[in-house]
């Protein structure tokens, strides 16, 4: 009690405030992966970036984020076929392996050989580092039946609000 008398009676001459009560917790706010703008996302948790003749492809940091600590990558070799919802890729993580799908069909004309390396880049830079492959797209009107970022949001609250 003497304690308290003289904290309180310190905070007085330095003339702070005393709270009679705790102040009330914030609720916390719900922690969502990174959704960029500029992007397309299909429901199979992949983005494109349309640049051009080129759709650069990845997984999105939800995806890495529910795969947990990438450990191996297998990407298929430049010149092969995709399919829009087709698998392209594999995905190693210490819980599992997944299949990775095309938002979009066309040529594969570049493969990230980084992630051979440092399949980790997955992870830690799953929209800049961590790209998967280049594709010309055979049929660029596909990309209008993806997700914009407020779509791809709303999408994942409700689908992990389900789990």
């Amino acid at each position: 009690m003497a304690l308290r008398i003289w904290a309180s009676s310190t905070a007085n001459a330095l003339g702070l405030s005393v709270a009679s009560k705790a102040p009330a917790l914030a609720p916390l706010s719900r922690c969502f992966s990174s959704v960029l703008d500029g992007l397309k996302y299909a429901k199979s948790h992949e983005w494109v970036k349309h640049e051009g003749d080129v759709a650069l492809v990845g997984i999105t940091d939800h995806a890495q984020d529910h795969l947990g600590e990438v450990v191996f990558v297998e990407l298929p070799e430049v010149g092969a076929a995709v399919s829009q919802g087709g698998s392209f890729a594999n995905i190693e993580s210490v819980k599992a392996t997944s299949d990775v799908n095309s938002p979009v069909s066309g040529e594969v004309v570049a493969v990230n050989d980084k992630l051979g390396e440092a399949p980790g880049l997955v992870n830690t830079s799953p929209y800049e580092d961590g790209w998967m492959i280049k594709v010309k797209p055979s049929n660029a009107s596909e990309l209008g039946s993806l997700m914009g970022p407020k779509d791809y949001t709303k999408f994942c609250e409700e689908e992990d609000a389900a789990h």
